[in-house]
């Protein structure tokens, strides 16, 4: 178990926040970073050749070592919705099989998966929310050998429900479908391993459990699809782009492995310092610690919103980062708003009020946020 980490973020005593899977606060060594990195800027003779290519080395290096990767199956990406793009581009479901999407899944990877339906004359099948709450289950029970591609993400985004992406993935091999994951909410706080789950690609923005600014994601690019199509064509991506000199001498080949996916102006050298240090950051404290750490709050919130009646999933059918409240007679959509004028901080998804927390929260959070819950409800 972590200790509360609130000394290394920004925030007033006064505020309890609980919306990490809106947005993560900055520790205050990215903030630095990141000031660090405008300053540099303002003086860009102090960027050099190298700079281009070590900044993403580094940071390619630290996320894949969160997920069981190697470097060089890592591309970097501004958003999910750019890396769901890349694999939309280089995977080719039959005509006439299905692409297996959940029910109220994010926005982000619904709508490349329709384009790419209606492009190759495949079907969704929507696996719908199950009433006991095991996704696991059933996606299970719709996955046979008419689905071609999943696209799933760990957990839900509006209630933290929990996929077992592991034996999804052992089964997806079975039917000879290729599986492709938004782990933007979980990567960094929820323990995933490629080499157990095997998927062809998975993408994770960096500005909730990365803890990492906007504009800034990451993708893996499974071995088999490293020789794929880049949905743009930018300079950098292409082999022999560190000799400066000789960029007019234009190539075909591209850079190896993940690499030749990255988006153009992938140094980002605004942005980028300020991810590179919250991934060193997520590898010291360690995934496994950081997910039982918050689990310890989660849970401990779960037993106290019985007192007020609001219902989360089983404990071993949610995310141990993330709690989804519903009220017994729904309707939480002005909730969040009455809360946050007391400086308490959630969201609501579709019926459930999220509760997100990470290391920078502590009991006094827990208190203020039930002391809000008594008055609002």
């Amino acid at each position: 178990m972590i200790l509360c980490q609130r000394h290394l973020f920004d925030l007033p005593e006064e505020v309890a926040y609980f919306n990490c899977a809106y947005m993560s606060p900055l520790l205050n060594s990215a903030v630095a970073a990141g000031r660090e990195a405008a300053a540099r800027k303002a003086q860009p003779w102090r960027i050099t050749t190298p700079d281009f290519f070590s900044g993403p080395e580094r940071a390619r290096e630290l996320f894949a070592r969160l997920i069981g990767a190697a470097a060089g199956d890592i591309a970097l990406v501004p958003a999910a919705s750019y890396g769901l793009s890349v694999a939309a581009a280089n995977l080719k479901p039959p005509a006439g099989s299905r692409i297996l999407l959940l029910q109220d899944q994010f926005p982000s990877n619904v709508y490349v998966w329709r384009k790419l339906a209606t492009e190759r004359a495949a079907d969704l099948l929507t696996v719908a929310r199950p009433p006991d709450g095991d996704w696991t289950q059933a996606i299970l029970a719709a996955l046979d050998d008419s689905v071609s591609l999943l696209a799933l993400p760990h957990c839900h985004w509006t209630d933290g429900g929990l996929i077992d992406l592991a034996r999804i993935g052992g089964r997806a091999r079975e039917v000879g479908a290729e599986l492709v994951l938004d782990l933007t909410q979980s990567a960094g706080a929820l323990p995933f391993d490629v080499r157990d789950v095997q998927p062809a690609f998975a993408v994770a923005a960096t500005y909730k459990w990365l803890l990492g600014p906007y504009y800034c994601g990451f993708l893996y690019v499974s071995p088999r699809y490293q020789d794929g199509r880049p949905i743009e064509f930018n300079w950098i991506a292409r082999a022999g782009s560190q000799d400066f000199a000789r960029l007019v001498d234009y190539r075909e080949d591209l850079q190896p492995g993940a690499r030749r996916f990255d988006v153009g102006e992938g140094a980002n050298f605004g942005l980028l310092p300020v991810a590179t240090v919250a991934l060193e950051q997520l590898n010291a404290w360690g995934v496994p610690a950081i997910q039982a750490s918050l689990r310890g709050l989660t849970d401990r919130i779960a037993e106290r919103a019985q007192e007020l009646q609001l219902r989360a999933a089983p404990r071993d059918l949610r995310a141990g980062h993330f709690l989804g409240l519903r009220l017994p007679q729904g309707g939480a959509s002005d909730l969040a708003r009455r809360l946050a004028a007391e400086n308490v901080h959630v969201s609501v998804r579709g019926d459930a009020m999220r509760v997100t927390p990470h290391l920078y929260n502590n009991d006094a959070d827990i208190d203020r946020l039930f002391g809000a819950l008594h008055r609002a409800l």
